[in-house]
């Protein structure tokens, strides 16, 4: 299934590595590590973390990650990221349409993270911690140190074009119009993100992956861990898209990030009622009222500057056109 419109093309694959992976910003300037035609698949590895647990513990750390921290400069914020990735064709103005076609567990550990002064609670926990969380991949479990074992749901949390030339490096840790730091646990295999253009063959960047989020991921951070994904990335010509939006097999899904959380789901909320006017034909008035009686509005995030508020509605709530 394509749903960016295209025929299926090549496939790629992009390592994380010294030399594929930027840290902590999203940035017009830095240039392509990799070129693909609209249609064509990229299986994408990342990285993620600066504190790797002790060689006793077990774990495994891959050399790509160690080269990444021994030559990769620090950025604005403290993400990793493989790419970027043009999409030859896609102007400004353009939408990329990322079918998240697969996503895999790539390591046997994550982290998790509180910081003093970060975090929904920043004044609760002033000692801070990093704990190192177990991986079993075979099974698709996290193992959390005091015994329980969780289904893993993986993602990337970071998913992002660069943005305007003229609004310089933008750190990865605020999402904002170009998407980046979105942590939507909806996006996993099988959902699609819908992305603006704002650069030349906009320029797409991926990491922050997680093993497991909670809607909210409020101590900070999620289970990050590294993952390799799956990804279709296609253009539409000239939609204007504006926002980042979503979708996944059963549901429409609208989203808006602000420091005022009100005003994120606000805006998420027009977008919503936006998308039923469009794709179901009712009027704005009758949108709101199926929102308010049928859709359910989230909050994405409450840790990245930006809060994160989205609003998702079944498909099969949409009356056929």
């Amino acid at each position: 299934m394509n749903l960016g419109g295209n025929k299926v093309g090549r496939r790629h694959e992009l390592i994380g590595d010294a030399g594929t992976v930027h840290r902590g910003a999203f940035d017009a300037r830095i240039p392509a590590v990799l070129t693909v035609e609209s249609g064509d698949t990229v299986i994408v590895t990342t990285l993620s973390g600066t504190d790797l647990p002790d060689e006793k513990s077990g774990f495994t750390v891959s050399a790509q990650h160690r080269n990444v921290l021994a030559h990769v400069p620090e950025g604005l914020g403290a993400h990793f990221m493989t790419g970027p990735i043009a999409i030859a064709g896609a102007m400004p103005g353009d939408e990329l349409v990322i079918e998240i076609l697969a996503m895999e567990l790539a390591q046997d550990w994550g982290w998790n993270a509180i910081r003093p002064g970060k975090g929904t609670l920043p004044d609760d926990f002033p000692q801070g911690r990093v704990i190192h969380i177990g991986i079993d991949r075979a099974r698709g479990l996290v193992k959390m140190p005091w015994g329980l074992e969780l289904k893993a749901q993986p993602f990337f949390g970071v998913i992002g074009v660069a943005p305007r030339p003229e609004d310089g490096p933008q750190t990865s840790i605020i999402p904002r119009a170009f998407g980046g730091n979105i942590d939507n646990k909806n996006l996993g295999a099988g959902a699609i993100l819908h992305l603006p253009v704002f650069n030349p063959g906009g320029l797409l960047s991926v990491g922050d992956g997680h093993a497991l989020q909670g809607d909210g991921e409020v101590c900070l951070t999620a289970v990050e861990t590294g993952l390799r994904g799956t990804l279709r990335v296609s253009v539409r010509k000239s939609t204007g898209l504006a926002r980042p939006w979503a979708e996944t097999p059963s549901h429409w899904i609208t989203m808006s990030f602000d420091e005022d959380l009100d005003r994120a789901a606000q805006d998420a909320l027009r977008e919503m009622i936006k998308l039923i006017a469009a794709r179901g034909g009712l009027s704005a008035a009758d949108a709101y009222t199926l929102c308010s009686v049928a859709a359910d509005v989230h909050v994405t995030q409450l840790v990245n500057v930006n809060k994160g508020a989205h609003v998702m509605l079944a498909k099969s709530l949409l009356p056929a056109r």
